[in-house]
């Protein structure tokens, strides 16, 4: 898989992304609506005594699923654990995470949709009755023996909702859709980074980060940390809007936020099959990227920019991205 400035997907031991995430709800910039919602559900909570019902939390990646998962326990004044579900692999996996849970600890699951099934299934006692179903010794010898669990609250995070089967999914009291950012927004984020970042930077030459970070915060961190190594190397204390230009210009960056991969995969979807439609399989073999790439990271911003259509026959461009790639439309013959 090509390496990409604008990847939004989650990096282990990212300590860049790491420090700069805000520790409340207070300094989370963006998602009111939700964050209004879960300031309501958390001093609920606290005035019962109890734990917080399970919260599920999906939308495209890089909008800050994680980072709420954090906040979410810094609220309720927790400890947080976290696991990711391809490392589920096996019942015990996740059987060893929740008999570590102390009551009111938060237990975070990212890429929840991506656990096996088997191992979903123990999940489902765990979170309606805090009960633990395990079943030891070996064939012909086994039995099954329940372990009382603490009261604790499951945050889930998925880029792919659609995936949860219906009965992991119903068992989710809170469930929250992140949506993409407002420019504005964002410009704020940049800002915010800057500062704890020690970097000073102009508010166009935020906002023009803002502009092409496809309305997601992850990238626009990225882009701003890039955009600083410019201007250190220029010897410049401060990100301005020429430097901002120049270096997005290098960094292959346009106006709309698309890549050297968006453009190849719109290139290919529209000189390579005549604008289509087409299958993804097709396009991500003719650009030599992955499906879950294409599916995840590119296509859901072109969608949203209105760049292509999804049809039950295909991808298929639309006129903004031959307007875009300045390449004139093929009528068809027949």
């Amino acid at each position: 898989m090509k390496e990409r400035l604008v990847n939004s997907e989650e990096q282990e031991n990212d300590n860049f992304e790491n420090s700069l995430r805000p520790l409340s709800l207070d300094e989370y910039i963006g998602q009111d609506e939700i964050k209004e919602n879960l300031r309501i559900f958390i001093e609920a909570a606290k005035m019962r005594e109890e734990s917080l019902d399970h919260v599920l939390l999906y939308g495209p990646p890089g909008l800050g699923k994680t980072t709420l998962a954090h906040i979410i326990a810094n609220e309720l004044g927790s400890n947080i654990k976290t696991a990711s579900g391809p490392s589920l692999e096996k019942s015990g996996d996740l059987a060893a995470v929740l008999s570590t849970l102390e009551p009111g600890d938060v237990l975070f699951i990212d890429e929840i949709h991506r656990m096996p099934k088997f191992v979903e299934e123990i999940l489902y006692p765990a979170m309606e009755d805090f009960e633990l179903d395990i079943i030891i010794g070996t064939d012909g010898k086994s039995r099954s023996i329940k372990i009382d669990l603490p009261p604790f609250t499951l945050v889930g995070a998925t880029t792919r909702a659609g995936d949860l089967s219906s009965p992991l999914r119903d068992r989710f009291g809170i469930v929250s859709k992140l949506n993409y950012y407002k420019a504005e927004e964002l410009q704020e984020i940049v800002k915010r980074t800057g500062r704890v970042l020690n970097m000073k930077i102009t508010d166009d030459a935020a906002l023009e980060i803002a502009k092409r970070c496809r309305k997601t915060p992850r990238v626009a961190n990225r882009l701003f940390k890039r955009v600083r190594d410019f201007a250190l190397v220029k010897g410049e204390d401060t990100i301005n809007h020429e430097i901002t230009l120049d270096s997005l210009k290098r960094l292959k960056v346009d106006e709309y936020g698309l890549d050297q991969i968006d453009i190849e995969y719109l290139e290919a979807l529209i000189n390579k099959f005549n604008g289509g439609p087409v299958g993804v399989e097709t396009i991500a073999t003719a650009i030599g990227e992955e499906v879950t790439t294409i599916e995840d990271v590119v296509e859901p911003f072109l969608l949203q920019e209105g760049f292509i259509k999804r049809t039950q026959r295909g991808r298929l461009a639309t006129e903004k991205a031959y307007e875009h790639l300045k390449v004139a439309k093929q009528e068809a013959l027949f």
